[in-house]
């Protein structure tokens, strides 16, 4: 090297992404803002009608009252309407507030999947997708959909999936977990089946209005039990998906499982491989121990933040979760709301958190 010449340093490009919010809940000011999205025939059996679901009392939601819409004091819109119903409200407080890139929109109410009419079924979930792209895909570029379908009518399902997969506004597909049959069940494989082949990932948020009770052994007495029931149905979403084959059968599947914690996954996956190098001959479809379809095929989002005593034991779980499998979500407006500058109680590493917050969400969704 002549002393005319120098040693440039590489130049390490900036992420693209640095804060992805992967579950955000929108809502409507009234219920009629779903009517643009509707035959006339829908509005009227709205009106006179309303949803029939599998499970009495349904829009009653599974928490207490403690604080209305189950939402922050703080996210009520000044103009107005409940938490998550005012897109320029949620940009200033939530969006820009924080500085997120992309956040994922997860609606819950008018469940699609949870109505024992199948018409309407169909035509409410195809006017919630409408609604989404209206209301809040259109105007704000930051935000990504999730496509609703009906579980219980794959048929219909697969055709929604086919309608808005070359929207890359949307970053999903949404099933609840709570449903008719398990999740694995080969009436399900043709919405994983559409879902592989235009490369859209599947996501499963805590809830669904399935019919059946919220524990294995019937109703619970009390909203913390039902609260706590969540992380079964999503042990037995995983366990099914895992032990019918759906993962053998399409290994490029991906699914994430939302609002359920987290910290129970390796014990899981432990428990699973036991039970399997057991009475593998039962399942001779499924090829390898449990444990590794969970570390390829499933991810998981932070909120609730599990928060051990002493917080230490934290990261023993990430390792043994993998943190390329966890991403980062805040589940605003809801009162248990997360924030990502106070949500890690532990020190994470720069590329912990590169990963947890905006790369591994980059991964599983294909964002360019």
């Amino acid at each position: 090297m002549t002393e005319t010449q120098t040693l440039e340093r590489p130049v390490e490009a900036k992420a693209k992404y640095n804060l992805i919010d992967c579950d955000i809940h929108p809502s409507m000011k009234t219920p009629a803002e779903l009517h643009p999205y509707l035959a006339q025939r829908w509005k009227d059996h709205l009106a006179t009608y309303g949803g029939h679901t599998r499970q009495g009392l349904a829009e009653t939601l599974s928490h207490p009252r403690m604080v209305p819409e189950v939402s922050r004091v703080d996210s009520w819109p000044p103009t107005g309407g409940p938490p998550g119903s005012d897109l320029p409200f949620l940009r200033e407080q939530h969006l820009d507030g924080l500085g997120i890139d992309i956040g994922v929109l997860v609606p819950l109410r008018f469940n699609a999947s949870g109505q024992r009419h199948p018409d309407f079924a169909v035509a409410l979930a195809t006017a919630l997708n409408d609604w989404q792209l209206g209301k809040f895909l259109e105007p704000e570029p930051r935000l990504r959909g999730s496509i609703i379908v009906t579980q219980e009518d794959p048929a219909s399902a697969v055709a929604e999936i086919n309608r808005r997969a070359s929207d890359k506004r949307f970053a999903q597909v949404l099933l609840p977990p709570r449903s008719i049959e398990p999740l694995g069940k080969r009436r399900h494989w043709s919405i994983f089946e559409a879902a592989v082949g235009h490369g859209l990932p599947i996501s499963l948020h805590v809830g669904g209005v399935g019919g059946h009770p919220a524990t294995g052994a019937g109703w619970p007495s009390y909203y913390i039990e039902e609260h706590h029931s969540q992380v079964q149905t999503m042990q037995a979403g995983i366990a099914s998906l895992i032990f019918e084959g759906v993962f053998e059968s399409f290994p490029e599947l991906k699914v994430s499982f939302v609002e359920g914690g987290f910290s129970w996954v390796p014990a899981f996956g432990w428990r699973m491989d036991k039970a399997w190098s057991t009475m593998r001959d039962e399942v001779p479809h499924v090829k390898r121990p449990p444990s590794e379809y969970l570390r390829r095929n499933i991810w998981f989002t932070t909120q609730p933040m599990e928060e051990p005593n002493p917080a230490k034991n934290l990261t023993d779980t990430l390792k043994w979760i993998g943190t390329d499998r966890l991403m980062f979500s805040t589940d605003y407006p809801h009162w248990d709301f997360d924030d990502p500058r106070y949500a890690f109680k532990i020190p994470l590493t720069a590329a912990e958190k590169a990963a947890i917050f905006a790369g591994n969400a980059v991964n599983f969704y294909g964002l360019n």
